[in-house]
């Protein structure tokens, strides 16, 4: 039965191809005959982006505690997060680190810890690190921010190599671990990865949801023979070790959770092994039904992405097959690190992209409106075929040029340093992609931007890994964050002339969660639809932002606009003429 779906997505694939090949020549016959053809091929606008790392007071390095056994977490790290820790309506950064396998000795200030920055509005930062709390060493992946006891304060979660950890934030910008007291200390022996805060029983309450990886040790890893053809040790693939089962923690209130991910259906085996059959590095929460009820959909390195569908019952059913999203549109898996979801053109069709590993393709899966149905689109898309020799691992949906589309940005790396030796044509720094969304009205829906209309510094190559976004300097549009492997991360700030009117959105729950995580935003002009939901997880073990930014193009700002809660009130707003800054509270 699965042969048969394979050969009908290959025959499917193929057709697209065709249909795309010939629409492609026509439109090029009628360019060359002069006449300006309504599908003609988009030029991306010159939006700038500019490093600016170190004089905005970035310094940081990413530890991976590397010293030549090429352990396979070595080469995975890198999260970070744009989150308002002190509640001052700026966007800060955490960065994630990871640390020697063996505890360094000596004073405190030399371990390697996370890092915590203050941003003071302008888009520059202050290292507050030591006096947060948060400077802790330990081997960290991937976080997750979110106000989990509605205190108006974001907490925030780390994913680690061993034991995860759950800091409450308290007044003064002081972070207290409550990993043990809060029911979330679940050993030692796991490899935890993306992690993301919602609230999928919409009781107000923020529930964690935590992707594992691998069945993991040194041990285990140090017995895999993998080796270059004329001897010394490579990293190996996740093929050498079993898979894992998530983790989901039902919040309690009172700052108590209950692990429940059997119970919810999240332990899927495989059917002829009967171990877990995941291998997950991201997750994308979304409702893909419009049900009101937050979806997962899970992406997995070499084995099938998970699709769990919200019953609505405090249950999940998994659909990974069923809706397309499992496999590659000639049914079969690829190496997917990060994911992101966009309602990307106006007809309410949701995008779900995934980062993918070298030689494959992004994945660029297409549902209808409010279907649990995708295609992948990727083959016929430039941000699926460009996108094919790199390995991707960050990735994210977001309007660089507020042009009311969505982008999409992916951060690349390879995974070991040797890889020119072993590699063809690869090599370990790698150049991010950047793909213009130039709207329903073009021959191709994403166009790929050059280093002549972004800038140099976008494209410079670097191990990537984490990716995110936010507005850090108050000008409206969006800036960018890359992590790297064992390097230092890179902050671009967007400096985008194109004058394109744009609306931040900041909502407030009151009987919903306090940061109204899940929350669906939709405006409406007079040709034009923009939807989007309040979710900062995105990309690769990162945050971004909560507020959300609407861009409108040289187009009017909408009057009104309407907010689907998650506990699934529904309110209109209207937006006050020239305003640009939004805070809106949920009614009771």
């Amino acid at each position: 039965m699965r042969f048969g779906k394979r050969l009908s997505r290959v025959r499917f694939a193929l057709l697209s191809l065709l249909a795309v090949s010939l629409n492609t020549s026509f439109v090029q016959d009628d360019a060359s005959a002069g006449e300006r053809h309504p599908l003609a091929s988009p030029i991306p606008p010159k939006v700038r982006f500019t490093d600016i790392t170190t004089s905005a007071g970035i310094h940081f390095t990413h530890v991976n505690g590397a010293i030549g056994e090429k352990l396979l977490p070595e080469t995975m790290g890198g999260g970070c997060a744009f989150l308002d820790f002190d509640a001052d309506g700026d966007q800060d950064l955490l960065l994630i680190n990871s640390s020697p396998w063996k505890p360094v000795t000596g004073a405190k200030s030399e371990q390697p810890t996370m890092k915590l920055y203050r941003n003071d509005g302008k888009g520059h930062f202050e290292d507050v690190t030591e006096a947060s709390g948060l400077d802790i060493s330990f081997y960290g992946m991937g976080v997750a921010v979110g106000d989990y006891d509605n205190d108006g304060l974001p907490d925030v979660f780390i994913s680690a190599v061993g034991e995860n950890h759950l800091f409450h934030n308290s007044e003064g910008g002081r972070f207290k671990e409550v990993t043990a007291e809060s029911g979330m200390k679940e050993g030692t022996d796991q490899w935890s990865t993306s992690c993301a805060w919602i609230d999928y029983n919409n009781d107000g309450l923020l529930d964690l949801f935590v992707c594992n990886y691998v069945k993991w040790s040194r041990d285990l890893d140090l017995a895999t023979n993998n080796s270059l053809a004329g001897g010394g040790r490579i990293y190996g693939p996740p093929r050498s070790f079993e898979g894992t089962h998530p983790l989901l923690y039902r919040n309690e209130g009172k700052g108590r959770f209950t692990e429940v991910s059997a119970a919810a259906g999240l332990h899927i085996t495989n059917a002829r092994t009967g171990k877990p059959a995941a291998k997950s590095l991201a997750v994308a929460p979304v409702d893909l039904d419009g049900d009101g009820w937050i979806d997962l959909i899970v992406a997995n390195d070499t084995v099938p992405n998970l699709v769990f569908h919200n019953q609505g019952d405090g249950t999940f059913k998994e659909i990974g097959g069923m809706s397309g999203l499992a496999y590659d549109a000639f049914g079969n898996v690829r190496g997917a690190m990060g994911i992101d979801t966009a309602w990307f053109r106006d007809d309410g069709s949701l995008g779900v992209a995934i980062a993918n590993f070298a030689n494959e393709m992004n994945g660029f899966y297409v549902g209808k409106p409010n279907s649990l149905e995708f295609t992948d689109e990727g083959p016929n898309e430039a941000v699926g075929s460009a996108s094919q020799s790199l390995l991707k691992f960050g990735l994210l949906f977001f309007d660089y040029d507020l042009d009311g589309w969505p982008d999409l940005l992916t951060a690349n790396g390879h995974i070991d340093e040797e890889t020119a030796k072993t590699a063809r044509k690869q090599a370990y720094a790698q150049p991010a992609q950047l793909f213009w969304n130039g709207g329903p009205h073009q021959s191709t829906l994403f166009t790929p931007v050059t280093a002549e209309q972004a800038g140099s510094d976008l494209f410079r190559p670097i191990v990537g890994r984490g990716s995110a976004y936010a507005d850090i300097d108050g000008d409206g549009d969006l800036d960018v964050l890359f992590t790297q492997i064992a390097g230092s991360p890179l902050l671009l700030r967007n400096d985008q002339q194109t004058g394109h009117a744009w609306l931040r959105i900041k909502l407030v729950g009151t009987r919903s969660n306090r940061d109204a995580i899940g929350a669906r935003i939709t405006l409406r002009g007079r040709a034009h639809i923009w939807q989007a939901q309040v979710m900062p997880t995105r990309s690769y073990l990162s945050q971004s932002e909560l507020p959300v930014t609407f861009g409108f193009g040289d187009g009017p700002v909408p009057s009104t606009l309407e907010v689907r809660w998650p506990r699934g009130g529904r309110q209109t707003v209207v937006i006050p003429d020239g305003q640009r800054m939004l805070t809106i509270r949920e009614e009771r």
